[in-house]
Parts: structure tokens; C-alpha cells; sequence
């Protein structure tokens, strides 16, 4: 079969499922992914025939795009802040906007004039995206990264490796916490911050196949993690260290002014969105 003719009946299939344009970048994906042929290659070379293990392997693609699996758990990676990830249902599926808070703090970083190494903590680190993200773009920093999950340190220190960065992980409960953290000059965490009232804005790609302990807080104590790290996180810092979070963009103000009452000074930053997504607290 013709790669084109393919492309009618992979987009047909899908139209019921995704807008047109999500579709379409599926099927760019995929190509280049599992044939090493880009969208302007097609263009070029519309004769382009599938062998049938290929179409095979994309029918089976198909049926598992049907069913609102994440694109990013079917190839078993992803691309976050120009570096790649391997993912799987253990771990969230690094966001753009996780991609700005990493940018904030490199940013930041950048304008220190410190030679001296600094240590850097990122708590939650699912994939290890940010963790591994900072390592390879300012290498004079030691950094760590905790999670509740083995199963998403896995994947973190095989990420770590594939990255060639260094990063110390270490399984733990932030919740239930029996040793000091530690003391860092920075601290970054994307928590789990949306509540079971926000699950109705969620798409069926997320909600049956993210790990629901990385994303959900219940809508009575929706700042419980924020809590928690902040505390840890005025123990942790010495004078004029950072906190980074990413944070609900509805509660943002709640947010900010818990971080407040610990002594942190604020910065609260919007994502290309204009969503209130980040926030920098410095301790004072």
C-alpha cells in the first residue's frame, strides 16, 4: 500500500477521536519515528510504498490511538527541553509548560556569578525531566531528585544514563518524610496539584493512563504537597536560596501566600498561555 493511502485511512480512523491537526501530527510521528521519512520526504516521494509488517505495525498503532493512549507511551519516549526521554505509564508525560520552569531557573542560574558548585534538589521527579534537564545545561551544579515511586526511579536513572548526567535519586515519601532533606541552594517540584473537581477537564488520554498519584490532590487539601515542600524547604535553604514550583494555575494566590507565611519572598510567572503556572520564592 501506498504511504498516502495509508494517511487517508489513519486519519479517517482517528477524525472521531482528536481535532484534525492533533491527527496529522500523530502520522508525522509516527513516520518519522518507525520509517525515518518526514512530512516534506512524503511530499517529495508520494510513491512511497508500506512493506506490510510496517502497515502492520501501524494498524496496531491505530487501534491503541482508538483507545486514547498517549502517542508518548506507544513510542516509549519524548522530547522535553531538546533532550529525550524514555516514558511509560510509571511516569507523567513531561508538558511545555514544565519546559518554562526549567527555562526560569537555567535563566536564573545563568545570571549567578558563583563559581561554586551548587545543589540543586528537584522532589517528584517522575521521568527525571527536569532533574536531568538542569544537569545538562549547567553542569557546575549537583543535583539530586526523590520519588515516592521505584518503578519512576527506573526510568529517571535510565534517563540519567541515556543523558549522560549525573543525578543522585532516592526513594521517598515527601508526605512522610523521617530524615532532614538535606541542605541545597535550590529546590524545584511540580507536584501533584489538580483536584478530583478539575478531572472533568482532563482528557481521556491522561486520565486512564497517567499515574494518578503524580497528578491528583483531593479538593479538601488541594496544597498539601505545597505544604509539605515549602516547610522542607525553609529547613533545607540557607539564606537567599530558591524554591521553584510549578503550581495550579487556580490557585495560584493561595499558593503564593502560603509561601509567604513561611518567609519566602514571591515572584508568580505565567506561562505562554497567560497562565499563572510557576513560582519563585526566595528565602529571605
Amino acid at each position: 500500500m501506498l504511504l498516502l493511502d495509508y494517511k487517508k485511512e489513519f486519519l479517517d480512523g482517528l477524525k472521531n477521536e482528536y481535532p484534525l491537526e492533533e491527527v496529522n501530527s500523530f502520522f508525522n510521528i509516527l513516520i518519522e519515528h518507525y520509517l525515518n521519512f518526514t512530512r516534506l520526504e512524503l511530499a517529495l516521494n508520494p510513491k512511497k510504498e508500506l512493506t506490510p509488517k510496517e502497515n502492520q505495525i501501524f494498524n496496531e498503532i491505530l487501534g491503541r490511538l482508538q483507545q486514547h493512549e498517549p502517542i508518548q507511551y506507544i513510542l516509549g519516549e519524548t522530547e522535553f527541553f531538546g533532550l529525550k526521554f524514555q516514558v511509560d505509564n510509571n511516569v507523567l508525560i513531561p508538558r511545555p509548560e514544565t519546559e518554562e520552569l526549567v527555562s526560569w531557573v537555567l535563566s536564573d542560574l545563568a545570571e549567578k556569578e558563583s563559581n561554586l558548585p551548587l545543589n540543586i534538589l528537584d522532589i517528584g521527579t517522575g521521568s527525571g525531566c527536569i532533574a536531568i534537564s538542569l544537569a545538562k545545561n549547567f553542569p557546575n551544579a549537583k543535583l539530586s531528585a526523590l520519588d515516592i515511586s521505584i518503578n519512576a526511579l527506573e526510568v529517571a536513572s535510565k534517563n540519567a544514563e541515556m543523558n549522560k548526567v549525573t543525578v543522585q535519586f532516592k526513594n521517598d515519601d515527601i508526605l512522610n518524610l523521617n530524615t532532614p532533606l538535606g541542605t541545597y541552594d535550590i529546590i524545584v517540584s511540580n507536584p501533584p496539584y489538580v483536584r478530583d473537581l478539575e478531572k472533568k477537564e482532563m482528557n481521556r488520554n491522561v486520565l486512564e493512563n497517567e499515574p494518578e498519584q503524580a497528578l491528583y490532590v483531593r479538593d479538601t487539601d488541594p496544597l498539601i504537597f505545597y505544604k509539605q515542600i515549602t516547610k522542607l524547604a525553609n529547613e533545607s535553604l540557607g539564606k537567599g536560596g530558591v524554591l521553584y514550583f510549578e503550581i495550579n494555575q487556580y490557585l495560584a494566590k493561595e499558593t503564593e501566600q502560603l509561601m509567604k507565611e513561611f518567609g519566602f519572598k514571591t515572584t508568580v510567572k505565567q506561562d505562554i498561555f497567560a497562565n499563572f503556572r510557576m513560582i519563585k520564592g526566595i528565602k529571605e
